[in-house]
């Protein structure tokens, strides 16, 4: 019997359903008024709804409610603020299903999947809640006998968040809920492809409590340019946090230049997945599954080069490909979906490209390799594995995002290092082994940020997040994210008489 297709209809919490954007407390459209954009089903191609497509005047309003908030909300305790988080964090969970929901609609991710990104976005919350209450300062003993010195953590100011549409749900919790634990105020900015889920996300802060002007949120897709630059340029924003291509992040570094804004860049990936000989086969299946397939490849740890050690690199070949079959692939919300549809029809294209590139320089495609059909209008693509791969190939150097597997054969731990180092990003890495004292000799070696052993995910609110080389740098999560947030102010007491 097939499933009844899900809409925003069926979202029972219909206070979620904002079509607007938020500055200073209020949901307003842009100030132009003249132009919109559709928010898109990939799975479909349905027009979910119509969004103001807001300029860089509207972020300038945004800004200054910002800037105007923050200078009471700085003011406020640790332990307020904690408690609004808190709340935030259980409309969240009250709320799981209709978010999940929405998430799927707009981003195409299982909602199975959408909801573990609910349930993971509201840790955060909850996470940061605490670690407002554990910023300190310290007692520095001074040369001088005559003096204290004194430390202590101030919120550097507005802080502009900028949310890929991967994790339209984690992106923002992880960056706003340390920005809102700090004292800062923020401005949101988020996809155009999903900006459903952080509107969502901004009508349960604001029933959490948050005050007006603590929270703007800016909805574009054709003049994420100029809003962006905005941002940068603006000297009332003091903080710059966003996620998405190594490409984009270089401009907006280069853009905020000019006001010397504090920064946090989690850019492109090219995350190595390396299987060695010792490994425990069903482990290497399941989290290569996990690694490579979640969000239908598309998140930026996306395990991208499969390095497999030669004395089991057929049967793992054959392993995977056997599980990879038993992957039901459609609209997220299908009950049993495990692959959804590609986000963007460029993701699709791009897959494309890759498989035809690999099949050129002699890959082979023993599963899979294009377009799925049957599928109706959605970017589906099929969960394709390549063996065969070689360094000159275009998914060596570039992040396919899509449910595309391409294995590399390598003979000694030496070698795999060399292989898995010989990038310009170092975000994520993968490491598959029974044998103890390798797991830690490979994974000091790697030139990353974040190691995961023997698992296919990287990713909790207690660890920091972040990467190295061209994925940019600063952490989010852990007990480094809110310090991302925080400046530094030392006070000199002269206590001589």
């Amino acid at each position: 019997m097939a499933t009844q297709k899900k809409t925003l209809d069926d979202v029972k919490n219909k206070s979620l359903l904002r079509h607007k954007g938020l500055i200073n407390g209020s949901w307003v459209s842009s100030s132009s008024g003249k132009s919109t954009f559709d928010v898109v089903d990939p799975a479909t191609l349905d027009v979910l709804a119509t969004l103001p497509e807001m300029d860089k005047h509207d972020t300038a309003e945004a800004v200054s409610a910002a800037f105007e908030a923050f200078k009471s909300f700085k003011k406020t305790s640790a332990r307020s603020r904690a408690r609004l988080l808190r709340k935030w964090s259980d409309l969240c969970h009250e709320n799981v299903d209709d978010l999940a929901l929405i998430m799927t609609l707009e981003n195409g991710k299982p909602l199975a999947e959408a909801k573990g990104e609910v349930v993971y976005g509201a840790s955060f919350l909850e996470w940061f809640a605490t670690q407002a209450e554990m910023v300190h300062g310290e007692v520095v003993p001074p040369a001088n006998l005559g003096q204290r010195i004194v430390t202590f953590k101030q919120p550097v100011g507005v802080a502009a968040c900028l949310a890929p549409w991967n994790f339209p749900i984690a992106m923002i919790t992880r960056k706003c809920g340390a920005a809102l634990a700090a004292g800062c105020t923020t401005v949101w900015k988020p996809a155009g492809e999903t900006p459903l889920s952080a509107i969502a996300q901004a009508v349960l802060a604001e029933q959490a409590g948050f005050p007006k002007g603590s929270i703007n949120l800016i909805t574009s897709l054709t003049t994420v340019a100029e809003v962006g630059e905005e941002l940068c340029r603006n000297p009332k924003v003091h903080k710059l946090s966003f996620t998405g291509s190594t490409r984009v992040g270089k401009l907006l570094m280069q853009q905020c230049s000019s006001t010397l804004k504090k920064l946090s860049l989690e850019l492109g990936g090219n995350s190595p997945f390396v299987v060695f000989d010792d490994a425990k086969m069903s482990t290497a299946v399941e989290a290569c599954i996990m690694g490579k397939f979640r969000n239908s490849g598309q998140t930026c740890v996306t395990a991208n080069r499969i390095f497999v050690q030669a004395g089991i690199y057929d049967e793992f070949a054959k392993q995977l490909t056997e599980r990879i079959k038993t992957l039901k692939v459609g609209a997220g919300t299908e009950e049993g979906v495990f692959v959804g549809p590609l986000t963007h029809e460029r993701a699709v294209e791009k897959a494309m490209n890759h498989v035809a590139d690999a099949k050129k320089h002699g890959g082979q495609v023993i599963y899979g390799g294009k377009p799925m059909e049957g599928m109706g209008k959605g970017y589906f693509f099929e969960p394709t594995v390549i063996t065969g791969m070689k360094k000159e190939m275009l998914t060596t150097r570039e992040e396919t995002f899509a449910p595309l597997v391409g294995l590399y054969k390598f003979e000694t731990e030496e070698e795999v290092i060399e292989l898995a180092n010989d990038c310009d990003v170092g975000l994520g890495s993968f490491v598959i082994t029974e044998n103890m004292a390798r797991s830690w000799r490979v994974a000091e070696a790697l030139e990353v940020g974040m190691v995961g052993i023997n698992l296919g995910m990287l990713s909790a609110c207690e660890s920091p997040f972040g990467g190295v080389k061209g994925s940019g740098f600063g952490r989010e999560g852990g007990t480094q994210g809110i310090n991302e947030y925080l400046i530094t102010k030392s006070m000199l007491i002269n206590v001589a008489n």
